[in-house]
């Protein structure tokens, strides 16, 4: 506990600098425009809210306020749809499936946690939407919820498992992980805009480059071995090997979710700037990360 509450009062100390920094530079600089910067420190700062609710308290409260974070983060995600009324049943269905899922993780039940969204959600999934509603965009309709119950739910829900899969590890787990993927998010930022030229997907997200990608993978490694004989059990290579797992997975989580949103937001450009301070940009790295480490985890350590 006293290496969960030392890591997130550094933590806190280094964003309030970068939050000061920003606040003094833009006084100084009014021409310049800080505002994309703005609502990445913005949900960096949501992101230690919910990093403190999920490892300083019980499990129990650490699993209803992800549950409420995928909760907001599938509404945003619906939010992105040109959804027609034969969909809100399917939304319905979607929301409902939320405290089911995370009710297998309070009963500790792995076996059910493991295909509830991916087995039997996405076979009965489809009822609602057939059921007097025609085959029009059928396919269309059924596929994009599934996407985003793996994503915002099945994939978060990762994140609650860990404490209850290990009660003596599993918050140092959560915030080992938490920790590298939000440096990896902001040094693939800072680096791409600083001095990244070759972008990876420039149609979808121009703040992704592979300079900055290098960096966020050679600093996040770094990082991940000077830090987790503090916050974990793992041994040397694992606490090595966790940070470039931690930094290719949450590449791609980023990326494809850049893609994602991209797709379903063309021509849309009020929903696509709402959407820059929403939900889905503290989360679009997670949703890939907090399943890959958990299962890299879990299949070579007894103690998961």
């Amino acid at each position: 506990m006293n290496s969960l509450l030392f890591t997130l009062i550094i933590i806190f100390g280094a964003l309030a600098s970068i939050h000061v920094i920003y606040f003094f530079t833009g006084r100084a600089r009014p021409d310049k425009d800080y505002s994309a910067f703005g609502s990445r420190l913005r949900t960096w700062w949501g992101m230690f809210l919910i990093l403190c609710l999920a490892t300083l308290f019980n499990p129990v409260v650490s699993l209803l306020a992800l549950m409420i974070l995928s909760f907001f983060a599938l509404k945003e995600y619906f939010a992105m749809i040109r959804s027609r009324k034969a969909d809100r049943r399917l939304f319905l269905w979607a929301y409902l499936s939320i405290p089911v899922q995370f009710y297998w993780i309070y009963i500790e039940w792995y076996g059910m946690f493991i295909i509830f969204i991916p087995v039997y959600v996405f076979l009965l999934l489809p009822l609602p939407r057939m059921i007097n509603k025609g085959t029009v965009g059928f396919l269309r309709s059924v596929s994009r919820v599934q996407w985003g119950l793996m994503l915002m739910v099945f994939g978060l829900s990762h994140l609650a498992y860990y404490q209850f899969a290990t009660p003596q590890y599993g918050a140092g787990l959560v915030l080992f992980l938490v920790v590298l993927t939000q440096l990896n998010d902001i040094v693939h930022y800072l680096a791409s805009v600083s001095f990244g030229k070759r972008k990876v997907v420039p149609t979808a997200n121009p703040h992704l480059t592979w300079e900055g990608f290098a960096c966020a993978f050679i600093l996040t490694t770094v990082t991940s071995y000077l830090i987790y004989p503090y916050l974990t059990p793992l041994d040397p290579l694992f606490g090595f090997l966790s940070g470039m797992l931690i930094s290719a997975s949450g590449f791609f989580g980023s990326l494809t979710v850049s893609v994602l949103k991209r797709d379903m937001l063309i021509g849309d450009d009020d929903k696509s700037h709402a959407l820059k301070k929403s939900y889905l940009s503290l989360v679009d790295t997670l949703t890939y990360t907090s399943p890959v480490f958990f299962h890299v985890i879990r299949y070579f350590f007894d103690f998961m």
